[in-house]
């Protein structure tokens, strides 16, 4: 009997690419790209109000106590609405990172945190 199968014999063929290793559980690298301690800039975005720079700023020293208000930058949106927060915080590890997000976000004059 003839042998009427077109499929592709089932073996790889040289050069096709491999599938890459999982990383070990707890493996770092999986963790964070980000090489502690470092300078990490966040963007924070609110309307433009009273009290929402200072509310920034005393957020970032609770969990940077040497966070430098100085560096802070700011910028209006067009219409003066929103105003931009740039904070550069000394980032120690992924959890402090994290914990200043979910900080950030949970405050009611925060619009949005990058």
């Amino acid at each position: 009997m003839k042998n009427t199968d077109t499929s592709p014999p089932a073996t790889a063929t040289a050069g096709a690419p491999s599938s890459p290793q999982p990383l070990p559980a707890g493996d770092l690298r999986t963790d964070s790209l980000i090489e502690y301690p470092s300078q990490f800039p966040i963007k924070v975005m609110g309307n433009n109000g009273d009290g929402f720079v200072h509310a920034v700023t005393q957020i970032a020293r609770q969990f940077d106590p040497n966070f430098d208000a100085s560096t802070i930058a700011l910028r209006d949106s067009k219409a003066g609405n929103y105003l931009g927060v740039t904070i550069t915080v000394t980032a120690t590890s992924r959890e402090q990172l994290d914990d200043l997000y979910r900080a950030l976000s949970g405050h009611p004059m925060v619009k949005v945190v990058l």
